[in-house]
């Protein structure tokens, strides 16, 4: 098996994480507790997604000298997941009835794997051409991202889980979110591509960026600030945090 062949089965391999943790998902109870938890947990890893990885990686891609193209498409991003938001049934994050609080979660989870799936599009891009020409450097990447990705299958499967998402939308978004780094490694595959353009790479993860803000600042935060759970909360906030600083620290070494 030739380099290019490893790095694309890494990049397939990626998903296996995601997978180990909708599996743990699958076995946590449908109580309240569980779900605020869990949306803490969400709040906490993806703000220090954006703050450790995005944000650094993004600017170093495109440098000061096109902030602004950084600027432009994080709004971009942002403005696209309003507009998206317009589009579905309206929603308060106070009084709401059990099935209004379900199809809000639901409505989170769409948005959040959304954002998510075009994040590990563009991460199973660069982990291939990683790989690619170092395949250490690539597993010790593949590494790291995958054992991020736990919390994140963990997050995705039980807002879905605990919603009234229709079975064959929740099956459809799990595949498509599981399958996200592979099809990221398919695209340099297909085409051949050694290397990605600095800015080509940065603009999209300022887009990716913007998404994952509007998320954190819309939607998980004023979910999670209602909640009567306060310790719950906070505990999940800050195993978010630590999870993801885990993953990074092994990321690092």
């Amino acid at each position: 098996m030739n380099g290019r062949n490893i790095a694309l089965l890494l990049t397939f391999l990626l998903g296996i994480f995601i997978l180990i943790g909708v599996i743990l998902a699958f076995f946590l109870n449908k109580k309240s507790k569980v779900m605020d938890f869990i949306l803490a947990m969400a709040f906490g890893i993806i703000v220090m997604l954006i703050l450790t990885d995005l944000l650094p990686e993004t600017i170093e891609h495109l440098t000061m000298k096109y902030i602004f193209l950084f600027l432009i498409f994080s709004m971009v991003g942002f403005l696209l997941f309003k507009i998206l938001d317009s589009f579905v049934p309206k929603h308060q994050h106070n009084k709401m009835t059990k099935t209004e609080m379900e199809d809000n979660i639901a409505h989170i989870g769409t948005l959040t794997t959304f954002a998510l799936v075009l994040h590990n599009i563009i991460e199973g891009m660069a982990i291939f051409i990683a790989a690619s020409s170092d395949i250490s450097l690539g597993i010790m990447m593949s590494l790291g991202v995958g054992l991020h990705n736990i919390p994140l299958g963990m997050v995705i499967s039980s807002t879905f889980y605990q919603s009234h998402t229709k079975h064959r939308s929740y099956i459809f978004y799990l595949i498509l979110f599981i399958i996200s780094s592979f099809i990221g490694g398919l695209i340099p595959y297909c085409f051949n591509i050694s290397d990605v353009n600095d800015i080509v790479m940065g603009s999209l993860l300022a887009l990716t960026l913007g998404m994952l803000c509007y998320i954190v600042v819309m939607e998980l935060y004023p979910r999670i600030i209602k909640t009567s759970n306060k310790k719950v909360t906070v505990a999940g906030f800050i195993t978010g945090i630590l999870l993801l600083v885990i993953t990074l620290f092994i990321h690092v070494h």
